[in-house]
C-alpha cells in the first residue's frame, strides 16, 4: 500500500518502459508504481495520502553536480556582493556590517565582480581599511580564485612584504611590493586559515537553512565540492555525518574529497562510493588550473591582447601520479581544467592511466572533468572514449560571454561547447558550481537552452550551433548526475524501485517559452517519499 499517490500529473520519467504516464505512487521512499491514474488509484489505502497534480509536470529530483555547499552554508552567514554593481555598493555593505560587529570579529563576503562595475577598477585593501580599520575582512571575488582583505586580515595572517608567494598561488603587491590586499588561487588559504571555524551547532543549523533553499528550487542532490586546500575537508565532512546520523540530511549527497590527500586516503583503504543511499564518498578533486576571469586558466596560446598563457596550479606531472594512484587504488577523480591546454593535458593523462579505452561500467563514480570550459576542437570528442564526465555549468555562459569574446576573441567558439560533447556521447552533469553563481536549475537549463542572458540577448544566441534542448539538458540534471555517481540504478529517472525524489513544477518548462524557463517555480518537492517543500 502507498504511503502518496500523485495523479492527474504530466510525468517526465525518462524511463523507457513508463515514457508518457499520469500517476506515481511512492511507499517507504521509493517509488512502487507508475502507470495512469485509474492503475495507480487502485492501489491507494486508507492511510493513503493522494494529491491530484492538476495537469503539473513532474521530474526527478534535480542534482547540482558541482556545488561548495558547506562553503556556501556559512558564506550566507556573511554578506552576498553577487548584485553589486559598483565599488561603492561593496563598500557600503561593508561598512553596514562592521557597524553589527564586535571589533576584531570577520567580515567575510563574496560574489564581486568588478566587471560588472561602471569603473571596473579592481579594488585594493585601502578600500576597505577606511571603511572597517577594527574588522578583519575577507572578500572572495565571484569565481573564488581571486579575493580582497583589508590590511588587518592580512596582520593577523602574517603576510607582509617579507612573506614569500606560496606554491600555487600569489600575493599581489603594489609598487613597493607590499602587499596590496589582492590573493590569488591558494595564496587566499593564508588568511582563511586563520579564520575561525563556527560551533558545530551553528554550522548544522546553516546547513539546514541552505537544504531548504535548495528544496525551494527542486534539488534534492548534491556533489560537494571543497574551495582549494584541504582544510574544509573535514569539518564538511563531519558535518555532513551528523545531519546524516539524525536523520536530517535530505540531500543525496556525494562529497568530494581534497586531492592532496590522496596518498592517506588511499593507504586506509577507503573507495569512491563508499555510503549508503544518503551519504557518499564521491572522488579526490584536484586542479590544473585557475580560472578566465583572472587570467590563470591554462591555454595553448596567449590570451587576446597579452603576452601569457595562464598558469598550471599543479604540475601536470603530480596530477598524472595521483590520478594513477586512485585509479589503482578504487578512487574516481574529479579534475578542475578551464583552459584548453590543462584540458589536453589532463586528456593525455587520463588515455595513458586508462590504457586508451573508458573503464568497465561498475557502481563507482566516474572520473570527471570539472567545468571543461574552454577545450581545444581536436579534444572535444575525446572525454565520451575515455568515458569521462564533463561536469559542466551552464549558468557561466550568459556571465562570461563578454569576458571570452575578450579574453579568447574568436577562440570562444569552442568555449562552452556542450553540443559539441553532447555528440561526441560525452556524458554531461550539469551544476552550479554555486556560490560562483545561482544554484536555481531552471536558470542553468534556460542558459543551456537559449545560450542568451536574460534581455535575450545576443538575438540568435551565444555560438547557437551549441544551444542544447529542454529534454537533454533535464537529462544531464537528473540522469546525467546520476551516471556520474555512480547511482543511475537508484537515482535519476521516475521508475519503479529507484528512490522517491522528485519534483512538481507550476510552470511545464517544455511548453513556455525558453527564456521565460529560469522563471520557473517549484510547487512540491518530494524527498525520499517526503514533502520537504510545498509553494
Amino acid at each position: 500500500m502507498p504511503n502518496l499517490i500523485l495523479f492527474n500529473g504530466k510525468l517526465h520519467t525518462q524511463d523507457k518502459k513508463h515514457p508518457n504516464e499520469s500517476a506515481i505512487a511512492l511507499r517507504d521512499g521509493q517509488i512502487l508504481a507508475i502507470g495512469n491514474d485509474a492503475e495507480i488509484k487502485a492501489l491507494s489505502g486508507d492511510k493513503t495520502e493522494e494529491i491530484d497534480l492538476k495537469g503539473k509536470r513532474v521530474l526527478p529530483g534535480f542534482t547540482d553536480s558541482h556545488i561548495h555547499f558547506y562553503e556556501w552554508a556559512l558564506l550566507l552567514r556573511g554578506i552576498m556582493l553577487e548584485d553589486t554593481r559598483s565599488l561603492a555598493e561593496v563598500q557600503t555593505r561593508v561598512k553596514n556590517a562592521a557597524k553589527n560587529q564586535a571589533a576584531g570579529t570577520w567580515i567575510i563576503g563574496q560574489g564581486w565582480n568588478q566587471d560588472n562595475w561602471g569603473d571596473p577598477r579592481t579594488p585594493t585593501k585601502a578600500d576597505l581599511d577606511k571603511i572597517s580599520p577594527e574588522n578583519p575582512v575577507i572578500l572572495w571575488r565571484k569565481d573564488l580564485h581571486l579575493a580582497l582583505v583589508n590590511s588587518l586580515a592580512l596582520e593577523k595572517a602574517g603576510i607582509n612584504a617579507q612573506t614569500p608567494d606560496p606554491a600555487m598561488g600569489i600575493i599581489q603587491r603594489n609598487e613597493n611590493g607590499e602587499p596590496n590586499g589582492l590573493l590569488n588561487e591558494l595564496a587566499i588559504n593564508l588568511v582563511r586559515d586563520v579564520i575561525p571555524t563556527p560551533p558545530n551547532d551553528i554550522v548544522d543549523k546553516a546547513m539546514q537553512k541552505t537544504m531548504a533553499r535548495l528544496h525551494k528550487l527542486g534539488i534534492t542532490g548534491i556533489h560537494d565540492f571543497r574551495i582549494m586546500g584541504g582544510e574544509g575537508g573535514a569539518p564538511a565532512l563531519r558535518a555532513f555525518q551528523r545531519l546524516h546520523a539524525k536523520k536530517m540530511l535530505k540531500l543525496r549527497t556525494l562529497v568530494m574529497l581534497p586531492g592532496e590527500f590522496v596518498e592517506q586516503i588511499a593507504r586506509v583503504g577507503l573507495e569512491s562510493g563508499f555510503g549508503d543511499d544518503f551519504l557518499r564518498i564521491g572522488g579526490v578533486k584536484l586542479f590544473s588550473d585557475g580560472a578566465l576571469g583572472p587570467r590563470t586558466a591554462w591555454m595553448l596560446e596567449n590570451f587576446e591582447n597579452e603576452s601569457h598563457t595562464g598558469m598550471p596550479l599543479t604540475p601536470m606531472s603530480e596530477v598524472a601520479e595521483k590520478i594513477a594512484l586512485a585509479e589503482k587504488s578504487g578512487l574516481s577523480t574529479a579534475i578542475h581544467a578551464i583552459g584548453d591546454r590543462a584540458i589536453r593535458e589532463l586528456l593525455d593523462v587520463y588515455t595513458e592511466v586508462l590504457d586508451g579505452n573508458a573503464p568497465e561500467q561498475d557502481a563507482r563514480p566516474k572520473h570527471r572533468i570539472e567545468h571543461v570550459q574552454h577545450s581545444h576542437p581536436d579534444d572535444l570528442d575525446r572525454l565520451g572514449s575515455l568515458g569521462l564526465v564533463a561536469s559542466v555549468q551552464p549558468l557561466h555562459l550568459p556571465e562570461d560571454m563578454d569576458m571570452v569574446d575578450k579574453v579568447l576573441g574568436k577562440r570562444g567558439r569552442w568555449t562552452y561547447a556542450f553540443r559539441d560533447l553532447l555528440n561526441a556521447g560525452t556524458i554531461l552533469a550539469f551544476g552550479s558550481d554555486c556560490p560562483v553563481v545561482s544554484p536555481n536549475p531552471f536558470l542553468g537549463i534556460q542558459a543551456a537552452v537559449t545560450r542568451q542572458r536574460a534581455d535575450g540577448t545576443p538575438a540568435e544566441g551565444w555560438y547557437p550551433s551549441q544551444c542544447l534542448t529542454v529534454e537533454e539538458s533535464v537529462f544531464a540534471y537528473t540522469m546525467g548526475a546520476a551516471i556520474a555517481a555512480g547511482t543511475e540504478e537508484m537515482q535519476g529517472s521516475l521508475s519503479p524501485g529507484k528512490v522517491a525524489d522528485l519534483v512538481v513544477l507550476a510552470q511545464d518548462i517544455f511548453e513556455i517559452p525558453p527564456l521565460e524557463i529560469g522563471k520557473t517555480e517549484v510547487e512540491i518537492t518530494i524527498f525520499d517519499g517526503e514533502i520537504v517543500y510545498r509553494r
